[in-house]
């Protein structure tokens, strides 16, 4: 039994190949690897793929024994310290379960160079998205998680070429890219950076009745964006969000969808843990080192 685990904006999410189950951040910082039994009996685990943050500090999915700082150059920058995936993370690393530790996307990861213009394209469950769309649709892909963060990636010939990370395009519902308005308020000492990009997110900045249209408008221009890398790329939506947005998105790009749910990064996490310990090198050309 391979399972994998989401570290999400929100909730840890946990997949077993017949059965999952979720946590929030919060109730995460409880969380013991016995846990682990709703999924299945631990001397059934053959092997764990986990996510952790930013994964910035490495480039290769690796045994979790030989990650150091938990995969991280800090903890500190875009996004809300809980404690929950630090809870988990330790977990299983303090077990004696076979496990992986996810990358994510940065400037030391083998991603078109052109991308290396920022920091950071996206953290380590996006590449559990990725997968779980490639094994369902092939190696061409375009695909947009929409929920708390917006974040697209770039598939081409089945190796990942690059992603537009949340702080950088696309609102998600809680957090976004810094507008001018967001600038100035750090610069007056309001908020800090960090804050301002947890409150920028269509759910602190538009009215109701125009939260879906704006998470369809920039989600569908993320996607289009990625295209010209890629034309005749398939198309898809996970996340949350996705399935709401979907119909509004599609008549925009005037191309269909496919439609993956809140669960699409820890079932892809899943089969990266099935494949990685039955023996592959490379996933969706990251490297391997176990």
């Amino acid at each position: 039994m391979y399972i994998g685990i989401d570290h999400g904006t929100t909730a840890m999410r946990f997949a077993g190949q017949e059965a999952v189950f979720k946590l929030s951040r919060t109730d995460a910082r409880d969380f013991r690897y016995q846990d682990l039994e709703t999924l299945c009996p631990l001397d059934e685990i053959e092997g764990i793929a986990v996510c952790y943050s930013m994964g910035d500090a490495i480039a290769a999915i690796t045994d979790i024994r030989k990650v150091a700082n938990r995969g991280v150059i800090t903890r500190e920058g875009a996004g809300e310290h809980i404690g929950g995936g630090t809870r988990v993370f330790d977990e299983i690393a303090k077990s004696d379960l076979p496990a992986v530790v996810i990358p994510g996307l940065h400037r030391g990861s083998p991603t078109d160079a052109r991308f290396k213009a920022y920091s950071h394209q996206a953290s380590p469950e996006k590449i559990g998205i990725a997968y779980e769309v490639f094994s369902a649709l092939g190696g061409d892909v375009v695909v947009s998680d929409v929920s708390s963060n917006t974040v697209t990636l770039l598939i081409k010939e089945g190796k990942i070429r690059g992603a537009l990370d949340a702080c950088i395009f696309a609102p998600g519902t809680q957090h976004g890219a810094l507008d001018v308005a967001a600038i100035r308020r750090i610069d007056w000492g309001e908020e800090t950076a960090n804050e301002a990009f947890l409150h920028a997110g269509v759910n602190h900045t538009m009215p109701e009745a125009d939260k879906e249209r704006t998470l369809a408008l920039f989600a569908a221009m993320e996607i289009a964006a990625l295209s010209v890398l890629n034309p005749e790329a398939k198309l898809a939506l996970a996340g949350s969000c996705g399935p709401y947005i979907a119909a509004e998105v599609e008549t925009l790009l005037k191309r269909p969808l496919h439609v993956f749910d809140e669960w699409c990064a820890a079932r892809g996490l899943v089969k990266i843990a099935r494949d990685v310990f039955g023996g592959a090198r490379t996933i969706l050309g990251l490297d391997v080192d176990i």
